[in-house]
């Protein structure tokens, strides 16, 4: 697509091409609602043709759309989520089909924001209808301030005290106590807890701790390690536990990818799943599925989230309020019952 302007092609020559106003061929090139979808392809495969010199505040999406969605990560500590991440792209999947059934466009920004001036700027210069974040990383008080501009977005992520903004995420704490809990009935008595310091593994080690008590468990903080959401962070972690000597018989993973490095360091070890020590993860991603052995887990509705997310954006009159989904325990082998 042209945009140097250095084509000689103009407005008129356009309308005349067409056989249009030159004032239709202007809210064509605009994706104005009121000129058809068939008049705007027409229009713009004219422009692309002659090369005509299109603005910077044209439409950068495919026209005829309803609406249109950027999609943007939070700087993490230790660097942006990346988009090779299972759950990552398990997520925006999710939210591209259900922007898709609304005849809606989504971009995934290549900004990572790390301070409320970087959340302005994603949030306000972009043609998009609105702005998805995936996960608030240590920007709960940014978003606070956000949320009193006109800014149109939504958070995946934590419900958090004092929160002003609208997120959409599960119930973390729940999820965290339903996983130990489980280990617990199992006859587990030494388990390890492995997570991030983000809001939402955070909400998990609450109930992670909350089961202990009500198992009459008490917990030891060696068991509490925190490891990055990245599959060798955990594998390195455990490893390392284990060499020190320090034992343990359940493991309770913030995430499926933490879980399932987990059980790489065990096996090297020589250890065995679920013999030796259950595991539960944390996601029900599809590897979860396909591991060997496959992984209980905590189950987050990716495809209801897509949903919720997708409609804080484009409803007319979105509801505002955070919403909790449901967690639910998935039992597989690596628990053993």
């Amino acid at each position: 697509m042209g945009t140097t302007g250095n084509s000689n092609t103009t407005l008129e020559d356009l309308a005349q091409l067409a056989g249009v106003s030159i004032s239709t061929v202007s809210r064509a090139l605009n994706d104005h609602p009121l000129i058809s979808t068939r008049t705007k392809q027409r229009i713009w495969a004219l422009a692309r043709e002659h090369e005509y010199p299109f603005r910077h505040y044209m439409p950068s999406a495919p026209i005829g759309a309803e609406g249109s969605i950027a999609i943007v990560t939070p700087h993490m500590r230790g660097g942006p989520l990346p988009l090779s991440h299972p759950f990552f792209l398990e997520l925006l999947a999710s939210i591209g089909e259900a922007a898709r059934a609304r005849d809606c466009d989504f971009t995934v920004s290549h900004t990572t924001p790390s301070k409320y001036e970087d959340l302005v700027t994603a949030a306000t210069s972009s043609r998009a209808s609105g702005v998805i974040f995936l996960g608030q990383s240590m920007l709960h008080e940014a978003f606070n301030r956000l949320a009193a501009t006109s800014a149109r977005f939504v958070v995946w992520g934590a419900r958090l005290a004092g929160q002003k903004y609208c997120s959409i995420g599960s119930d973390n704490l729940l999820g965290g106590r339903r996983a130990t809990a489980h280990l617990a009935r199992l006859g587990r008595r030494r388990i390890l807890f492995l997570g991030s310091s983000d809001p939402e593994a955070e909400q998990r080690r609450r109930g992670y701790f909350e089961a202990l008590k009500e198992a009459g468990i008490e917990a030891d903080p060696k068991l509490v390690v925190a490891v990055d959401f990245e599959f060798e962070s955990a594998e390195a972690a455990v490893g390392r536990l284990l060499r020190r000597g320090v034992s343990f018989d359940g493991i309770v993973a913030s995430s499926d990818l933490i879980a399932l490095g987990a059980i790489r360091a065990l096996r090297r070890e020589g250890l065995t799943v679920p013999r030796d020590v259950s595991v539960v993860g944390y996601d029900d991603m599809l590897l979860a599925r396909l591991s060997t052995p496959t992984l209980t887990t905590i189950r987050q509705d990716t495809q209801d989230a897509g949903r919720k997310l997708v409609a804080r954006i484009l409803d007319p009159n979105p509801d505002h309020l955070s919403e909790h989904l449901p967690t639910d325990l998935i039992v597989r082998e690596s628990c053993g019952a």
